[in-house]
């Protein structure tokens, strides 16, 4: 009877293995619980996931902006929607850590001491890549020059929704000027004018297709951003409660706050005149 047997596998050729070239070690190795809590391993390795699909996230949307500042649209569409998929990994984590029960919380939150959420520099430089910039948020990393520099560097960038902008103005749309030549540190404030560039865009898609197509795919991205958000506003909810969060952060009640932030207004708003 012939063997099924499986076959032993072929031993490694010479370069990078699959441990060594993921660097698996390193990875696998850096989850330190503070605590005998059980569900702390859970809490560090969520968090540190979360912070590697933002890695992604950042490095698509970087590529996203300079194709759009090239006016190669096409490309630029494809890794936006790529980032909704990332996003879409963001938001579904926040049911696994909804696991955790306030018992469990309770259990590891000493250990936790003045780390928050609110410290993380990824998601601050995804919310100035999407244009909500806000300068003081950088004094949260007063410890970290290297961390403050890079921050103050992406808060001087146009964001891309600024790069949309340019590219309206590029291709022959009216687009008011102290839209394109403005400081970019600052939040960015509707305009109406841009408003009517995006009106004519959406009122003739055949015309703008891939104009048309960049404004959909900067609205999932918002509306997918809102939804990550709102997930962690309902996580902590079920697991602290009101409470203040850790590192002294408002918690639940700021969270509750920034969900109505806006970043690209015109895109809804013009909706309303359509």
């Amino acid at each position: 009877m012939e063997s099924r047997e499986s076959p032993e596998p072929a031993p490694p050729r010479s370069g990078p293995t699959y441990g060594s070239y993921l660097r698996l070690p390193e990875i696998l190795g850096a989850q330190f619980p503070l605590s005998d809590a059980h569900d702390e391993m859970l809490f560090i390795v969520i968090h540190q996931a979360s912070e590697l699909w933002i890695k992604l996230a950042l490095h698509e949307l970087e590529a996203a902006r300079q194709s759009i500042r090239a006016d190669r649209v096409p490309p630029a569409l494809k890794m936006m929607a790529r980032v909704g998929l990332i996003q879409q990994q963001l938001i579904q984590s926040w049911d696994v850590l909804s696991t955790i029960t306030p018992a469990d919380y309770s259990k590891m939150r000493a250990s936790l001491g003045g780390s928050s959420g609110f410290q993380s520099h990824q998601y601050r430089l995804m919310e100035f890549m999407l244009g909500n910039k806000n300068a003081r948020m950088i004094d949260v990393h007063e410890g970290a020059p290297e961390l403050q520099a890079l921050l103050r560097d992406a808060l001087a960038r146009p964001s891309l929704y600024d790069e949309a902008i340019a590219l309206l103005a590029r291709r022959g749309l009216s687009v008011p000027a102290d839209a394109l030549e403005r400081d970019f540190t600052q939040p960015y404030q509707a305009s109406p004018g841009v408003e009517a560039a995006w009106a004519r865009i959406y009122a003739d898609p055949d015309r703008y297709w891939d104009l048309y197509d960049l404004a959909e795919k900067l609205v999932d991205l918002e509306g997918r951003f809102q939804i990550w958000r709102f997930g962690h506003l309902k996580a902590i909810e079920r697991i602290i409660g009101f409470k203040r969060g850790t590192g002294g952060s408002a918690g639940v009640p700021y969270l509750a706050a920034v969900i109505n932030q806006v970043f690209f207004p015109e895109l809804l708003n013009v909706r309303i005149v359509l």
